[in-house]
């Protein structure tokens, strides 16, 4: 049994007192691959237990439809914990955060517009109550009660962060997890440290921890705590390592220094911490979050934390394992190494086909007609991109303002007239771009999701163009409405794209006086000799000369890249997506500007490097006190 005592303020665990020493890991941005690796490098720094969210839109991409193997199969991540001796501290959600698109919640919820997630909304509860009559009952053989590691599972998250405040909400998930898992499973809430974020995110029979990061006043977070729970285990369930990135920010860092004075001082008082994160790993595809003022999370979520975002092991690593090995006895035995990584070089990339040139590859079924635009959700398209096309009403010989009045480009917009790139349009940033054309052009906007908000009130994000285009003063009508199924068009039809474009002479455009090139598939191959017995390795890309887009090797999609804005330079390559049987195909959507030229093919090349790079950073000593969330 694992229990709370509450008359000696710590956890029972089989009748003994019990204190966890815990690393937060998301296994949806780690490859399956390499879970057994970096869940032993968790076990050999100490750590006794791991904390693991459950993104439900990872499992249910559409309603109804459930992935549950491969790098989906959180069973088997489970079960590998415990084979390891590690405990699990589960955090199903149904909302998580963590800096995921949306905060883990389906965007398909949003197929009801005016929905009130996170809420006692009826149609918000019935998909909730589908999706945990899936979940929790595979969850429940892994309880500790029944033989598995999970000893505590957290109820929400950060909810008193969140502005329904909506208790009836938080009881209706304290009943389902009940019913579904038993009266006898642990169940906690876990909010920042500060009073009236508590009052909205607890609940009676939830027991409620905090979370806060290196440099706070550890006596005052835990008074907080106290002021809910007089009694019981005192508990930090996110004691941050590092910070999450922004595109266009620089790196976060919080030194080492700082983590582990912090870390030691709550073990002195017997508080059970877990370190988020202590493992943070990739966004691969499309799967970032966001913050507001909108700022998309970048790739890589390496969070300074203490195993890179490529599992090495850092010198945080060592000094955090020396700080518990003063409170907990750390297993003895070798540490498993970072893993080598290879620099394969250069490869040099022809165009394929501009997206226009792809549409019948990338938008099988054609369009959707609409007179107004048509948001993502609506046409059943719930990542990546959608082009959004219609016919100049009038002559614009002279450069006319193409405009979102009330910022209705959600989130960029890249603008073409008969193949002549114009311009972007961003979120919160670009509203209006000048194009020139006339009546009877065909006007392109390539709409470009580049994450959900995850935190905060406005994570019903929709995308696309949410409201009208204006040219001049004259709304845009009657529009042809694309979702582009790039995962499909990636993976089926690599190098087979043939006809316009697919060699290596690289076409010249119509004359644009812009900086920019439309978007474009781009595709490279290379080889890995077989013979060598310790390739495939682990790599990373960048891009000389790219400006902005997605990247796939072999059909996986690695992520987005925007070395332009950065701060990451490199996108990180697990070994197990490259093969030595065939040649690796490279694939690269560049949106913005390609450095590629008939003159000089050289300059068409993305490269292979042993190292990542990261253009610039902070450190911080304690985080600002406006980042008081995750």
């Amino acid at each position: 049994m694992f229990k709370i005592d509450y008359s000696q303020n710590y956890f029972l665990k089989d009748g003994q007192p019990f204190r966890y020493i815990s690393g937060s890991i998301h296994y949806h941005r780690v490859p399956s691959f390499y879970w057994k690796d970096r869940l032993l490098k968790m076990k050999m720094a100490g750590l006794n237990a791991i904390q693991m969210y459950v993104p439900w839109n990872f499992h249910e991409p559409l309603p109804g439809q459930y992935q549950f193997s491969d790098d989906h199969d959180v069973e088997h991540f489970i079960q590998l914990a415990h084979e390891m001796e590690l405990l699990v501290i589960l955090r199903p959600g149904p909302y998580i955060c963590a800096e995921w698109d949306m905060g883990g919640l389906p965007a398909w919820l949003l197929e009801k517009e005016s929905i009130v997630l996170r809420s006692s909304d009826p149609d918000y509860l019935a998909a909730v109550d589908k999706w945990l009559g899936v979940l929790l009952p595979k969850i429940k053989p892994l309880l500790y009660q029944n033989g598995g590691p999970i000893i505590t599972v957290q109820v929400e998250n950060e909810y008193g962060s969140y502005f329904t405040c909506d208790y009836d909400y938080l009881r209706f998930l304290q009943n389902r997890f009940r019913y579904h898992l038993g009266d006898e499973v642990l169940l906690f809430t876990t909010d920042g440290a500060r009073e009236t974020l508590l009052q909205c995110g607890t609940l009676q029979g939830l027991y409620a921890t905090v979370d806060f990061g290196a440099g706070c006043n550890i006596t005052a977070a835990f008074e907080i705590q106290r002021k809910t729970e007089p009694r019981g285990p005192l508990v930090n369930s996110e004691f941050y390592t590092g910070w999450l990135d922004h595109w266009g920010q620089p790196h976060s860092r919080v030194s080492t220094e700082a983590v582990t004075s912090s870390l030691y001082n709550m073990l002195a008082l017997g508080a059970n911490v877990n370190m988020y994160m202590f493992m943070g790993g990739t966004n691969f595809a499309y799967w970032n979050g966001a913050n507001t003022p909108y700022a998309a999370q970048p790739t890589s979520y390496d969070y300074d934390a203490p195993l890179t975002e490529a599992g090495d092991l850092t010198e945080k690593y060592f000094a955090v394992r020396d700080v518990i090995r003063k409170f907990e006895k750390v297993p003895d035995g070798p540490i498993p190494p970072s893993t080598p990584k290879f620099a394969y070089g250069k490869v040099t990339l022809k165009k394929l086909k501009t997206v226009g040139e792809a549409l019948n590859i990338l938008s099988p079924s054609g369009p959707t007609k609409s007179i107004y635009p048509l948001t993502f959700v609506q046409v059943k398209q719930y990542f990546g991109f959608v082009l959004y096309r219609t016919t100049l009403p009038k002559n614009c010989s002279d450069p006319t303002p193409l405009s979102a009045p009330i910022n209705g480009v959600r989130d960029r917009a890249y603008v073409s007239v008969n193949g002549v790139p114009q311009g972007i349009l961003e979120r919160n940033r670009v509203f209006t771009v000048n194009i020139t054309g006339e009546a009877g052009a065909t006007l392109d906007v390539l709409v470009e999701n580049m994450g959900r908000v995850n935190y905060g009130r406005y994570n019903n994000d929709f995308k696309g163009l949410i409201s009208n285009l204006t040219l001049g003063c004259s709304v845009l009508t009657d529009w042809l409405i694309f979702p582009l199924n790039t995962e499909n068009a990636v993976r089926g039809h690599l190098g087979g794209w043939g006809g316009h474009g697919n060699s290596c002479h690289v076409e010249p455009e119509p004359h644009s006086s812009s900086n920019f090139t439309l978007p474009a598939f781009y595709v490279g191959n290379f080889s890995i000799p077989a013979g060598i017995p310790d390739l495939p390795q682990d790599t990373f890309i960048q891009f000389p000369g790219w400006t902005k887009g997605q990247v796939w090797i072999n059909g996986f999609n690695l992520g987005r890249y925007w070395p332009t804005r950065g701060p990451q330079m490199t996108l990180f390559v697990p070994q197990h997506i490259l093969v030595t049987s065939a040649p690796n195909t490279v694939t690269v959507l560049e949106l913005e500007h390609a450095p590629c030229n008939s003159v000089d093919p050289a300059l068409c090349t993305v490269e292979f490097v042993d190292k990542p790079v990261i253009s610039t950073a902070v450190t911080y000593s304690h985080l600002p006190t406006w980042l008081d969330h995750v």
